[in-house]
């Protein structure tokens, strides 16, 4: 993501104004629909391999719907009508996710961390490992306690007028463009999960690939024509 500057603030207007919105919760609710008796999985070219079921939690979906009847949905993400939209969001159940995130490089509790893979089960990071800063990450999620060791969301975004650039790459608002993945870690509770403690970190994927049982949605980052 980058700073919000009069740029930025020209594109996010423009994408306000010209988004289909109509074709965009049709396309949400599809994939709501796909999701919920599916299993879905997410693998991306530097390893990472998690999958995982929603059962009956609620999906958010940012439509830009922010009517009423909006007010009266299952959980606190539900009330918070976001513009640009394009996101959706959901807390899988903990026990059914499984598999391995590969992190792009990034900082970890305030030092550099590279090629680091977190295993799950059940919901729970069971391994920690990197090429460099391994003790930082392990640093950050100590101090996180439970929440900091738990897997918190699923989130894909689906508005093309927010997909990666692809002359001068960088992620559009919080990953709500078409075929961006967000996996993080921590407290999942205003989403309608069973983790707490106020520690949350969102992690994004610009090169994933999302399976829902044996049907692409995403591939290398590209939100399917559907």
């Amino acid at each position: 993501m980058r700073e919000i500057d009069s740029a930025i603030n020209e594109h996010y207007q423009k994408v306000f104004l010209e988004t289909d919105y109509l074709k965009l919760g049709s396309l949400q609710r599809s994939f709501e629909a796909a999701i919920r008796n599916q299993w879905i999985t997410v693998t991306t070219p530097l390893g990472t391999n998690i999958k995982f079921t929603i059962g009956n939690r609620p999906v958010t979906k940012q439509d830009g719907d922010a009517s009423s009847k909006r007010g009266q949905l299952r959980n606190l993400i539900d009330r918070e009508i976001e513009l640009p939209a394009g996101a959706i969001r959901v807390a899988p159940i903990e026990e059914t996710v499984e598999g391995t995130i590969a992190f792009p490089n990034a900082m970890w509790n305030g030092l550099q961390v590279e090629d680091l893979v977190l295993t799950f089960l059940a919901g729970k990071v069971v391994t920690i490992k990197a090429k460099r800063g391994v003790e930082a990450v392990k640093a950050e999620l100590e101090t996180a306690g439970t929440a900091g060791h738990s897997f918190r969301e699923f989130a894909m975004g689906f508005n093309p007028l927010l997909a990666i650039p692809e002359d001068k790459p960088w992620i559009p608002y919080y990953g709500y463009g078409a075929g961006v993945v967000r996996l993080s870690l921590g407290d999942n509770s205003e989403l309608g999960g069973n983790v707490g403690g106020g520690y949350v970190r969102w992690n994004f994927f610009t090169d994933a690939t999302v399976r829902v049982g044996q049907e692409v949605w995403v591939e290398d980052g590209k939100l399917l024509n559907k």
